[in-house]
């Protein structure tokens, strides 16, 4: 193909689709126009990347194509009709597709966290390889550090602290998964082994309904949310290696939206768990008090992921961008 000639035969339809996607308002005329002409320099644009793929020219076209996508669909910005539609639909909508992924992982973890901490409970000398005794003393005695560790700080900065830290982990989770998944498992492995280790700890000290006491309230919420990063992230990293009937890079694009997406709902989340962590674990409730608040933010949220996301699910929605948002897939010459 002669690009110049090409160029030259084209040059109008193109300022001329220039200045209609620029117009605020169009007559029923220029609108019928607008999408005609959008409709020939899309064809235009795949002719020039299939043959001779100039790339200012490409770029050009490429920049009038989007610009006029907008005038044709309508552009628009985001607001809280957007906040309120991915809190209510996608982000629910998502925790129930991935639920095959995050609910078995978070009954393995519990259990391997239940395993590590009878070992470390019933084993003198696991305990003695872990710390010194003067060093596991000062851990789980009275007033020792996992007891303290709620109270020593400011409860504001405290609970911009973990959330932060929780926050931190979730999102290496997540972006982590596109690497087959396997960093996570470290990641996941790491907290599940800490989570073990005070438990048992704090078990063979005899002071395990008091760590409980102290745990549970924020506890259930946040390692919820951890589970669910990681279930998203190993779902990402399958999604590499089985990308099922769609191609892998739209398949990566779509769960990758989707993933990238949930970061804003589990920071959400976590926000939740971090106050409750800074401001009701450490508070003079009862401990029944306490637990039952934790309990009941976990049933809200269970709640809110398998029912209100089965409902999102049923009607089709994936977790994805709208589908104006998603943008035009990359055109190809016939």
């Amino acid at each position: 193909m002669d690009l110049d000639v090409f160029v030259a035969a084209h040059q109008a339809q193109w300022a001329r689709l220039e200045v209609l996607s620029k117009r605020r308002r169009l007559s029923g005329e220029e609108a019928d126009e607008l999408v005609l002409l959008y409709q020939r320099v899309t064809g235009h644009l795949a002719r020039v990347q299939a043959t001779a793929p100039d790339p200012a020219l490409v770029g050009r076209l490429t920049t009038l194509v989007a610009r006029a996508r907008n005038a044709v669909t309508g552009s628009r910005s985001a607001g809280w009709r957007d906040a309120a539609r991915y809190f209510t639909v996608s982000f629910p909508a998502a925790l129930y597709r991935s639920r095959r992924w995050w609910v078995p992982i978070a009954v393995v973890s519990l259990l391997a966290a239940a395993l590590i901490a009878w070992w470390v409970a019933t084993h003198p000398a696991v305990r003695d390889s872990l710390a010194t005794p003067a060093e596991l003393r000062q851990m789980t005695r009275p007033g020792g550090e996992y007891e303290t560790y709620y109270t020593d700080r400011p409860a504001s900065s405290f609970a911009a602290q973990v959330w932060t830290n929780n926050a931190r982990v979730a999102a290496m989770c997540l972006v982590f998964g596109v690497f087959l998944g396997l960093p996570v498992l470290w990641v996941l492995a790491g907290n599940i082994l800490n989570l073990g280790i005070g438990l048992g700890l704090m078990a063979s000290a005899g002071r395990l309904d008091l760590f409980l006491g102290l745990l549970l309230p924020h506890g259930l919420l946040e390692l919820t949310a951890v589970f669910v990063a990681a279930g998203l992230g190993l779902r990402l990293g399958w999604t590499v290696i089985d990308p099922g009937p769609r191609t892998r890079s739209a398949a990566l694009a779509e769960e990758g939206r989707a993933v990238i997406g949930m970061a804003i709902g589990l920071a959400a989340v976590l926000l939740v768990s971090g106050c409750l962590e800074a401001f009701v674990t450490p508070s003079g409730l009862p401990t029944w008090a306490r637990i039952g608040i934790g309990s009941l933010a976990e049933v809200l949220f269970l709640f809110y992921a398998l029912v209100l996301g089965r409902r999102a699910a049923a009607a089709g929605e994936i977790g994805d961008l709208e589908a104006a948002d998603r943008g035009d897939a990359q055109p190809v010459a016939g």
